[in-house]
């Protein structure tokens, strides 16, 4: 392991081109002079269109094209998107109402794209825009989560989209019947808006026969599937590039109407054609994330075991089904429902409800937030009700290191842990010892501190197989072909940091190619915190295809048997030869004698498990009770990410997803009104927090190698969000507890808990 455990902490190469102002985005690489897509969207929630008069529209100055849903379907487009069910408890499948790129004669959210006007300018478009004569006749609005109220889709007349269940009902029930404690929460996950630092965005040309589609999002081989399939086209037609990305979060994974009406533009038109997103248009109309709520309850023998664990949740799909939006709450969710504890008896019930909202889908941590939220939230209730140290109760009930490989009650499979070292080093670098005298302090200025405790674990998710090519130039430097895609977590870098580490090629010699469908056939692309351990799994298979090339044509040039040749790392030996080329010299002397096949390696290769990143999130928080301000006042996390390969680029993935757990916790909430409306649509509305709301971030390592890799990996991309929600959370409840809330639900404004202590009642 010698070679994988360097981790070396080298600096991202691509924040020289980002910091400078030579990043190239969607806005930076539209064609000149492409038309301009302009979006009408609904202004009400929910209703009828009555009245849809586009002829002015389509007169007007610069227009080349006004697209409606039956344009698109005369066209012969295949006009319905794409989305994932699940299986209902009675086995049959959950609901599935079409959703069509455009509105198909009735709306169901603010936001739901009606039209799109394609102009020369985008201030043409926008002009063509407001002389659509729309007019739509209301309908009742459904916005609360309970079956019932006016339907939004004959599929599922009481608005109940799947009844879904996972583990064993009956034996958990007689569990509960047999406890001796058992302890229950109502737990609520606020709906929160993604918010990427750069819009969604896409255009399209059409040239010699094939559509070429850029867009910012986290794979291309997803969106050219699509593309072909919905406009018709064989996937050899298709063309999909996805430049530099300001953000994804999982809301970039999937396809959105805007790409498909845009590609279809293009190529009806013969021109290019451009569509971005402004800031508002992303608050009504990106897919949203968590917005679920859940009753947990926990069953404890005498001394304090988990004897079984039972959640009900209902949670928001939205007015439709978004692409992966039904199994984000059930099968994700699952995935570590029983978290770090030895819970051998479980059942989770999941209802999803439609309303007329925007959709709900994947956001960092795609439903495995969500079930550490619910699972350590009650566990903090049941430490205080029980009253045990949170610790201490979690410590009673973490698996122990001597029974991995685990299989958890939900059929998972975990492979390595030590959750009780790790949670002693969080407890030291927290400096626990030291709380009381910290809580003490602020008392006598009538502050309140609190602490919270969230252990988390999360499974990696998407595909385990992925592929790399080697290319060697000749200028002599390298590109190394990638099946993921960045969306700005470094992957440039520590990809040419780890072939550099396995060839001893230079990595200032590397370039890492990503992106692009017509030079990567195959990818899995970003997502489930699988890219660098999927990626790095290919890096190793391509060496060793390079490794097993190279030798025959070394032999030969040594004029030693081929099995006398073999690679340390950095160059190629043999007993009786005094050559010891590197690789790129290996590779200059195939050029040399025309042997271009040398010149390019491939492999693929598949984990054969996933790996399950874990680690304690300590929070300390401090409410002024005056102004109902709550300040993070320290955060630790101490993770197990197995081996690092660049421990700077996991430190930032933490830090990054820890103030985006902050973010919901203590500011970020969307809010509809009655009518469906959007209240939370600008920056002006919807907070976002800013440095001076975040405490410095304490990181540290305690790697327990992952066996279900050969580098001994684990990924770090969406372990902060895991873990910051129940922390922050919990700190605020033990902060608040002694002065009778119980029940404190995110976010954590100061209004709320301001009314909340000054009533002395439960925090709403």
């Amino acid at each position: 392991m010698e070679k994988f455990g360097k981790s070396q902490p080298v600096k991202r190469v691509e924040d020289v081109r980002f910091l400078t102002g030579h990043g190239n985005y969607i806005e930076d690489c539209a064609p000149a002079g492409a038309l301009r897509a302009w979006v009408l969207r609904s202004p009400v929630a929910h209703g009828v269109i009555s009245t849809l008069d586009l002829a002015e529209a389509r007169a007007a100055d610069g227009v080349h094209m006004v697209l409606t849903l039956a344009d698109l379907q005369a066209a012969g487009l295949t006009t319905t998107m794409d989305a994932t069910v699940v299986k209902n408890r009675d086995d049959s499948d959950g609901a599935a109402p079409e959703r069509h790129m455009l509105a198909n004669g009735r709306v169901r959210f603010v936001g739901e794209p009606i039209a799109v006007v394609i102009a020369d300018t985008l201030d043409q478009a926008r002009d063509a825009g407001e002389l659509i004569e729309l007019d739509i006749d209301d309908l009742p609005v459904k916005l609360d989560l309970q079956a019932g109220g006016e339907p939004l889709h004959p599929e599922a007349p009481t608005n109940s989209a799947f009844d879904w269940g996972m583990g064993d009902e009956a034996a958990t029930q007689a569990a509960f019947e047999a406890a001796a404690h058992t302890v229950a929460l109502q737990v609520d996950d606020n709906r929160i808006i993604v918010n990427a630092m750069e819009p969604r965005g896409c255009f399209a040309t059409w040239g010699e026969g094939r559509l070429h589609f850029t867009y910012g999002g986290q794979g291309v081989w997803g969106a050219k599937s699509q593309l072909a399939a919905k406009l018709h086209l064989s996937e050899e037609e298709v063309h999909v590039v996805t430049p530099d990305v300001g953000g994804g979060f999982g809301m970039k994974a999937m396809t959105y109407p805007e790409y498909f009406v845009v590609a279809h533009a293009a190529r009806a038109l013969k021109k290019p054609v451009f569509w971005m997103s402004d800031r508002t248009e992303a608050m009504l109309s990106d897919n949203g994330g968590r917005d679920l709520t859940s009753l947990a309850e926990l069953a404890f023998d005498a001394d304090l075991k988990i004897t079984a664990y039972r959640v009900q949740t209902r949670c928001n799909l939205g007015a439709y089904n978004s692409q992966f939006g039904q199994p984000i709450q059930t099968q994700l969710f699952s995935r570590v429902l029983a978290g770090v504890y030895d819970i051998k008896t479980a059942w989770l019930q999941v209802e999803g409800i439609y309303t007329n909202t925007t959709q709900v889908d994947a956001y960092r941590g795609a439903g495995r937030p969500e079930a550490i939220y619910v699972l350590e939230r009650v566990m903090d209730r049941a430490a205080r009700e029980l009253g045990v140290d949170p610790l201490e109760l979690h410590r009673r009930n973490f698996i122990a290191p001597g029974n991995f490989p685990y299989a958890t009650v939900t059929g998972e499979s975990y492979d390595v842990g030590d959750f009780a070292m790790i949670l002693s080093r969080a407890e030291e670098e927290a400096d626990i010892a030291g709380f009381a005298a910290r809580r003490a302090a602020d008392a006598e200025v009538g502050k309140l501190r609190g602490l919270g405790l969230c252990y988390y674990i999360e499974s990696i998710l998407g595909d385990p197989s992925e592929g790399a090519e080697v290319e060697f130039l000749e200028d002599g430097r390298v590109n190394i072909y990638v099946g993921t895609q960045s969306n700005g977590q470094g992957h440039e870098t520590v990809y040419a940091q780890f072939l550099a580490d396995q060839t001893g090629i230079p990595a200032e010699m590397i370039s890492t190619i990503q992106g692009d469908s017509d030079r990567i056939a195959k990818g899995g692309g970003t997502g489930g915190s699988r890219s660098v351990t999927t990626q790095a799994n290919a890096t190793l298979a391509t060496v060793d295809v390079m490794v097993a090339a190279f030798s025959p044509f070394l032999a030969e040039e040594m004029g030693v048997e081929e099995e006398a040749v073999n690679f340390d790392g950095e160059t190629f030996r043999a007993p009786g030869s005094n050559l010891t080329p590197s690789m790129l010299e290996v590779a200059e002397m195939a050029r040399a004698k025309g042997r271009i096949d040398l010149l390019r390696h491939a492999a693929r290769a598949q984990l054969p498990g996933r790996s399950f990143p874990n680690g304690a999130h300590l929070a300390e928080v401090v409410i002024d009770p005056e102004t109902g301000t709550c300040h993070v006042d320290r955060y630790t996390v101490v993770d197990d990410f197995g081996n690092l390969i660049n421990p700077m680029l996991a430190e930032g993935q933490v830090h990054g997803g820890v103030v985006q757990g902050l973010g919901q916790a203590m500011m970020e909430h969307v809010v509809y009104d009655d009518e469906g409306q959007l209240l939370t649509a600008t920056f002006m509305d919807y907070a976002l927090p800013r440095a001076g709301d975040v405490p410095m971030i304490g990181f540290t390592s305690e790697p327990v190698p992952s066996t279900q890799n050969p580098m001994g990996m684990k990924g770090c991309g969406e372990a902060g969000t895991v873990g910051a929600l129940a922390a922050l959370a919990n700190a605020v409840q033990d902060a608040t507890w002694d002065k009778g809330l119980r029940q404190v639900d995110m976010p954590f404004t100061p209004l709320k808990l301001w009314e909340a202590l000054r009533n002395g009642t439960e925090a709403a």
